[in-house]
């Protein structure tokens, strides 16, 4: 080759080469950078997880809100419904822990998880439906809002991560136990 063709060749490679490098410098100011599938992907199920925390800590504290307003119409009660009411508030703590937005607690203000913050447009907390006068169907009440509380647990399971769903179940296993107590083992 010939030095004209060699200086032809070398000029046309760096040509190229400074083509391609002014190419990514453009005079107009980007746009706004759109997610990628990744990460809108990862948006959603963060979102769902949240909404899933959320379902599952309000669920736990209207089980506690019910406690409590059943201890306040039967102190005679304190003693059997103390250690179920203490295992409840430790499951809405354990339910909000991972920086999911909750909402604040207002009857049991010693079951709000320490790690959640309060979310910035409170959801009025709906008033626990009125015990009854009689113990032993209040009771059967609040079994009844065991159950219904587990049952919510039960169904998360399905769309739950796999830590969370663990800790689902741990806490439906422990609503189905605390049922037992509430209604069989009085007789026993």
């Amino acid at each position: 080759m010939t030095t004209t063709g060699r200086r032809a060749l070398l000029t046309a490679g760096v040509s190229a080469a400074a083509t391609a490098v002014l190419t990514g410098c453009t005079s107009e100011a980007p746009g706004p950078r759109r997610p990628s599938a990744a990460e809108q992907e990862a948006e959603r199920v963060a979102r769902a997880e949240a909404a899933l925390r959320l379902r599952s800590v309000t669920a736990s504290r209207s089980l506690l809100e019910r406690y409590d307003a059943t201890l306040a119409a039967h102190p005679a009660l304190v003693p059997r419904l103390t250690p179920l009411r203490r295992s409840v508030a430790a499951h809405a703590k354990a339910l909000g822990e991972g920086g999911t937005t909750v909402r604040p607690a207002t009857a049991a203000p010693t079951a709000a998880p320490a790690s959640a913050t309060a979310s910035p447009e409170p959801t009025p907390t709906p008033t626990p439906a009125p015990v009854t006068g009689d113990p032993r169907a209040a009771l059967k009440e609040l079994a009844a809002a065991e159950r219904t509380a587990a049952d919510a647990h039960t169904a998360a399971l399905l769309t739950a991560p796999p830590e969370y769903a663990r800790l689902l179940a741990s806490v439906a296993a422990a609503g189905a136990a605390h049922t037992y107590l509430l209604t069989e083992g009085a007789r026993a």
